[in-house]
């Protein structure tokens, strides 16, 4: 068994494994469900036994079809050869309307933003609970907690989490297994409370209770590490994920049952600041148990971090994000470290702790964006499930039954807007300009970029390569091209090598780089364009495999020496002698936007918009891999559209 799918077959490893990479979000929901929910009491903060029956119902129903239907039975299905998340779900269907494009935008743009919301309210949730132990110690404190361990979690990621990693399914276990325990020991002492399991108390609270309605919006905050869980299927294969899902359920229902218990014990009294979580817990117990929950929140942290790196990742060659710099930390595959997202998120996410302070302030932000995402998965499933075949009158009925949930939970959501909810939407709203701007100005280039038929070109290439009245620019000589068909090239191309300054080579090479819908694509073809002279290359590479050009490319020379299809000795007779290889060198070609244009409105706008954000992002040779020592970045105007006229007029 090759080393991608060793670890998706279902094994005890393998349950372990996604024990600890996919359920850190869902996993510490506990944490603040049940205090979000009582703080929207007809008295808020008061333990109304209607409530807490209503809202555990509402909890019970929601992980139940929300994340076992839909994610669990129905989305882990849609896998794009092992892979999951909704990139590689849009890359499934996007050949079926070029609308499904915004659709992956702002599923893509929302889940990111919940990456900034979600180690704030995770890691302050946990650490909070030292106010039970340490009635004296101020928020402020706990704020600078917060801080440090957020952002010593942020500088860890460079080093990568191969080590770390090998930790989380162990701890998890520990935390569902005290999860379960610690829900059992309030149940057995008050199991009225598994009453809640009986639909007719969610259907009460959300249509008889005062504003029941908008309870929604916590009880919403269950399943918000639903989508991650779909987003992690090829870390962990979906064998994996239901069997350990079955666990994780249980002990997530036991522990809000418990909560529930410990509420009607003590119904008709404040909370007065207590979190019924740590309330189910003894007096003895509380240090160790905090300590657990904070090393959880930790890793529901790392888990959204690592699966930012990867959405941007799959964003980038799906050209809906910036070509930024991609590092691997490990010999790991798949893991992926990506600077300038986690400065991003370390900033945001250091905003967030500032802004609001108190995890139950968060809350109001936390759960809008990724209702947004979940909405998105809905749609592109149901073209995913058309394009499958399956009988119409099914899909009409997933879509209109998750519509109606999605759509009731985005309404009830809403409400957080004024409240905070706000930040999520700013955040949310900010990612998906930047990628719809990069997917628009990638169909704009590509519209507007003038190819030429190469075959013209060989005899002078040809002829330039041989003429030594030319200096010699490089024994061999690079280009990335765009062009898809192999007999094609870029004018701009030609103009480099002919006009801007003659750059005569031994040989020329031209490299296309295609990203295939698959994600671990590894294929290249060779295409001998003109004997010694002129070769085209063309990798076929996977979206979420590491864009390594420079070594790629050294493996494929490599071959053809090997199979003596080319001689890479230096024509230099002195070192032909010595057998010396010949340098090589790598021209990329960067476009600025020409002074001289005259393009509609919102072209200029989208174009303006794409070259401003470029100022502040690696050119593309740091992308590609390719090695800075000999690499030529030269300047190309981009004219959108020449001005028709000049009012130029000649006086004598």
């Amino acid at each position: 068994m090759d080393s991608k799918h060793s670890h998706t077959a279902i094994s005890g490893a393998g349950l372990l494994i996604a024990l600890g990479i996919i359920y850190g979000d869902i996993g510490t929901s506990p944490l603040y469900v049940m205090s979000s929910i009582l703080k929207e009491a007809r008295v808020p903060n008061m333990i109304d036994p209607e409530l807490v029956l209503g809202g555990i119902s509402c909890v019970i129903w929601t992980l139940t079809l929300q994340t076992t239907v839909k994610y669990v039975l129905l989305t882990l299905n849609a896998d794009n050869n092992g892979e999951g998340g909704i990139f590689s779900l849009y890359a499934l269907v996007r050949r079926r309307g070029t609308w499904l494009s915004a659709v992956a935008i702002i599923g893509g743009a929302a889940l990111l933003a919940d990456g900034v919301i979600t180690p704030p309210i995770s890691v302050s949730s946990a650490i909070e609970g030292l106010k039970t132990v340490y009635p004296s110690l101020t928020q402020d404190t706990i704020v600078y907690i917060v801080i440090g361990i957020i952002a010593g979690l942020f500088l860890l990621q460079s080093f990568g989490t191969q080590i770390v990693g090998k930790a989380f399914g162990p701890i998890m276990l520990l935390w569902f297994s005290m999860l379960a325990v610690l829900g059992i020991s309030w149940i057995v002492q008050n199991p009225v409370i598994l009453k809640a399991f009986n639909p007719y108390y969610a259907y009460t609270l959300l249509v008889k209770y005062p504003g029941g309605f908008w309870l929604l919006g916590s009880v919403f905050l269950c399943t918000t590490g639903a989508e991650a869980l779909y987003s992690d299927l090829g870390h962990c294969g979906k064998g994996n994920i239901r069997i350990s899902w079955a666990f994780v359920k249980s002990a997530l229902l036991l522990n809000y049952l418990g909560q529930g218990a410990w509420l009607l014990a003590h119904q008709g009294q404040m909370l007065n600041g207590k979190n019924p979580f740590f309330a189910l817990m003894p007096q003895w117990f509380l240090l160790i148990g905090i300590g657990i929950a904070t090393i959880a929140a930790i890793i529901a942290s790392q888990a959204l971090i690592t699966g930012s790196f990867t959405l941007v990742a799959e964003a980038i060659r799906l050209n809906m994000w910036p070509k930024v710099k991609l590092n691997y930390p490990t010999d790991v595959k798949g893991q992926l470290f990506v600077p300038s997202m986690n400065r991003l998120l370390l900033l945001g996410c250091i905003g967030v702790v500032l802004y609001f302070r108190e995890s139950a302030n968060m809350e109001a932000a936390y759960g809008l964006a990724i209702t947004l995402t979940m909405l998105m998965t809905t749609i592109l499933l149901t073209v995913w499930l058309r394009s499958k075949k399956v009988a119409l009158p099914l899909v009409i009925g997933f879509a209109v039954l998750y519509g109606i949930i999605e759509g009731s939970f985005l309404i009830a959501n809403m409400a957080k807007f004024p409240h905070g909810g706000w930040v999520s939407l700013v955040i949310g709203g900010a990612l998906m300009t930047v990628m719809y701007v990069w997917l628009k100005a990638f169909y704009i280039k590509r519209r507007l970029t003038e190819f030429v038929r190469l075959e013209p070109y060989v005899d002078a290439l040809k002829q330039l390569s041989d003429d030594e009245s030319i200096p010699k620019y490089s024994t061999h000589l690079v280009f990335l091209t765009s062009a898809e068909r192999s007999s094609e090239i870029e004018q701009k191309i030609i103009y480099s090598i002919f006009q801007k300054r003659p750059k005569r080579a031994d040989i020329y090479w031209f490299i296309h780089v295609d990203t295939t819908d698959e994600p671990y694509t590894m294929e290249y073809k060779v295409t001998e364009v003109a004997k010694d002279d002129v070769f085209r290359i063309n990798f076929r590479l996977g979206f979420r495999v590491q864009q390594r050009i420079n070594l790629y490319f050294r493996k494929v020379i490599e071959d053809l020496v090997r199979n003596k299809e080319v001689d890479i000795t230096s024509r230099y007779e002195s070192l032909s002698k010595q057998h010396v290889t010949g340098d090589f060198r790598f021209v990329v070609l960067e476009k600025f936007l020409s002074v001289e244009n005259d393009f509609p409105t919102m072209e200029k706008m989208v174009m303006q918009a794409y070259f401003y954000i470029r100022q502040f992002i690696a050119s593309e040779d740091q992308y590609f891999g390719l090695d800075t020592s000999s690499v030529k970045v030269e300047k190309v105007p981009m004219v959108i559209a020449p001005v028709a006229e000049v009012a130029l007029k000649r006086i004598k």
